[in-house]
Order: structure tokens, then C-alpha cells, then sequence
């Protein structure tokens, strides 16, 4: 994608953001990330809470990076526990891309476990970019506590944020994988399963651990 030298034009791309036009508003998010002015950056965190468009939106992201982290951090970290679930997730997508571990007191408990699906799965998965060294268990052990939720996706995304924690996991994962619930001791189990064999397909991983659920077991461990 080519710019003129409208495009670049921080002010006339800012209105670019607002039109009815798809293609316009991506050209206008290009430019502001070509271009850094701090003066763009409450605008790029709004636009991103409100935008349909996905393709739109991750042009928004890479905006945002463009720009100095002391601002960007300072307008984003507050969108965390913003009320349109847009804004949750699109800031903490933002934050994960950024990748700034001054934005890791941001990744409460409450956050790893919004109500809303896409919200939570993209808190997973800053977290996982987000914590500190050494804090790694227990992370994992307050990500444990939302397997079995959701759907295949869902289910999945957190399994993929457990296995980027690496052996860290493995102790909330062998609890997990004795819980009294069904569905979370198959998440558990299947997780497991890719942690230690992460070429392991997922849907392959869930069918071998829903046997051994069925069978009133909890993996090798438990049998």
C-alpha cells in the first residue's frame, strides 16, 4: 500500500479514522504509524475500543508501537478495565504486541478471567508475554483455574498460553488434571499432553484425554 503526501498529514489522517470506508480508515491507521505524532495517540486507543474492521484494528496495534512506549503504556493500561469489551481486548492485544513489562500490574486475576471470551483469551495471551521472570507458576496456577471454559477456541488459546509457560505449568496442570469436573480434567490432561509432546495436534490431544477422563483416570500420573 502506497501513501501520498495527504496520507501523511497526522490531522487529515485522523478523520480518515472516522470514515464510512473501510479501505480509508486502514490508509489513515497506516499513515499515523508511518508517521508517529503523540498528539494521535488517545485517538488510535479510541478508534481501536469502536472499529469493526479486524484488519483495521491490527493496523491500529502496529500504530500504536510505532509511537513511544511512555505514552502509549500511560493511555492503554487503563482500556484493561475499560466497559466495552472491544476496548479490554484491543488493549491488551496492544499491550502484548508492545511488549513492555511495566504493563505487567495491569494483568490482574479479574482480567485473566473476563466474562467475556475473546477479552480473556487475549489477556492469556499477554500475559504470557507480559510476566516477570520467576512468576511464571503462578501465573500458571491462576490460568488453571479457567481450563474447561468455552469454547473449542477458547479452550485452545489457553492451552497455547500454558504450554508458552513451559514446565512453570506442570504443577497447576497435575492438580488440574484431578479436579472433580470432567471437562476441566480433559483440558488439563490434553494440555499436558501438548506440553510434553507440543507437536501433538490439539483436537488429537482432547479426544486421548477425554478416553482417560471417561475410564475415571487422570493421565499417567494417576493411574
Amino acid at each position: 500500500m502506497t501513501m501520498t503526501r495527504q496520507d501523511a498529514d497526522p490531522m487529515r489522517a485522523l478523520k480518515g479514522l472516522e470514515d464510512a470506508r473501510a479501505s480509508v480508515r486502514l490508509r489513515a491507521a497506516l499513515a499515523l504509524g508511518s508517521a508517529p505524532d503523540p498528539r494521535c495517540v488517545d485517538k488510535l486507543v479510541e478508534r481501536s475500543a469502536v472499529e469493526p474492521e479486524f484488519f483495521v484494528r491490527d493496523m491500529l496495534t502496529w500504530a500504536l508501537t510505532r509511537h513511544p512506549v511512555s505514552l502509549t503504556l500511560a493511555r492503554l493500561v487503563p482500556e484493561v478495565h475499560a466497559e466495552r469489551p472491544q476496548a479490554r481486548g484491543q488493549a491488551l492485544h496492544t499491550l502484548s504486541k508492545i511488549g513492555d513489562r511495566r504493563a505487567w500490574p495491569a494483568i490482574a486475576r479479574a482480567v485473566l478471567a473476563d466474562a467475556d471470551d475473546e477479552v480473556a483469551r487475549s489477556a492469556w495471551r499477554a500475559a504470557v508475554v507480559l510476566v516477570p521472570e520467576g512468576e511464571e507458576p503462578a501465573l500458571a496456577a491462576v490460568l488453571a483455574t479457567q481450563l474447561g471454559r468455552g469454547d473449542r477456541e477458547t479452550r485452545l488459546s489457553l492451552s497455547r498460553a500454558l504450554v508458552a509457560l513451559g514446565e512453570a505449568a506442570t504443577e497447576a496442570l497435575d492438580a488440574a488434571a484431578t479436579d472433580p469436573d470432567p471437562h476441566v480434567r480433559a483440558h488439563a490432561l490434553a494440555t499436558r499432553h501438548l506440553l510434553r509432546d507440543p507437536d501433538a495436534g490439539f483436537a488429537s490431544a482432547i479426544e486421548e484425554a477425554k478416553r482417560v477422563v471417561a475410564l475415571g483416570g487422570s493421565g499417567p500420573e494417576g493411574r
